[in-house]
């Protein structure tokens, strides 16, 4: 297992693909860890040098005391990149993945070659209603949230399709940390990002679940309006589209690193 240790935490990280092949980050969703990028990975591998990692306080990355800024998360990600002497790379994040890489297109745009966001916003949900769900998680747990987080991520039909791999996904879910899940429920809670992103140069790609009740496509619609260079694309399912339509996703995201 690879990991850096940072002051406050380490990260846990993942490296795939030919050693000459140009970097492809990958960024998970909250209560994820690097494997929701899977099927990505085992089709992208073969031409790109792919680093994913476990979020702070996620998969087995530590958790830093405190509540966390999406500040804090992009730099994280220079960090790693910095450690494994990554000059750029294309980057791909979910949901607050993709606050991650908002945060990276507005202040670390030069160390990018494209941006993928999918499945998120510029600003996600409410402050109150992210308030709500910190006390939920502080008093009682992960496992409360386990059935409301599956029917959000995917439609009942992947769910009776697929049922071991979305049982995996859940599993991996409640083992999240719950001072790692609070602390980035934080930095979803304050990141917001609809007065920057004019600021975000790089091509960008905005991908969306057609049924997501999180962030549903008119909320990727206004980040590719909103950035420079951006275009979206909706693909079949909820919340987690990579997974639930991985072929489609992939294919989307191999068209615009091209």
């Amino acid at each position: 297992m690879d990991f850096l240790e940072l002051d406050t935490h380490r990260l846990h990280y993942r490296i795939d693909g030919p050693d000459d092949a140009p970097w492809l980050t990958f960024c998970n969703s909250l209560g994820t860890d690097l494997h929701m990028w899977d099927p990505q990975v085992a089709a992208l591998s073969g031409r790109f040098r792919i680093l994913r990692y476990d979020r702070r306080g996620h998969g087995q990355s530590s958790a830093p005391p405190g509540l966390y800024s999406v500040a804090d998360l992009g730099a994280d990600v220079v960090a790693l990149w910095d450690h494994l002497g990554v000059a750029r790379s294309h980057f791909c994040g979910l949901s607050i993945g993709g606050l991650t890489g908002q945060w990276l297109g507005v202040h670390a745009g030069t160390r990018l070659h494209t941006l993928t966001v999918a499945a998120t916003a510029a600003n996600i949900g409410t402050a109150e209603s992210w308030e709500t769900r910190i006390a939920q998680v502080r008093e009682q747990g992960l496992l409360p949230l386990r059935e409301g987080t599956a029917e959000r991520w995917f439609t009942p039909a992947f769910v009776a399709a697929q049922p071991a791999q979305v049982e995996d996904i859940l599993q991996r879910f409640v083992a999240t940390s719950v001072a790692g899940y609070i602390g980035c429920c934080h930095a979803v809670a304050t990141a917001d990002f609809r007065d920057q992103l004019a600021q975000i140069g790089v091509p960008t790609l905005a991908i969306a679940g057609d049924d997501d009740p999180v962030c549903p496509p008119a909320d990727l619609q206004a980040i590719a309006r909103g950035v420079a260079h951006g275009h979206a694309v909706a693909l079949p399912g909820r919340h987690i589209c990579n997974i639930e339509s991985a072929d489609a996703f992939t294919a989307a995201l191999t068209a615009h690193t091209s």
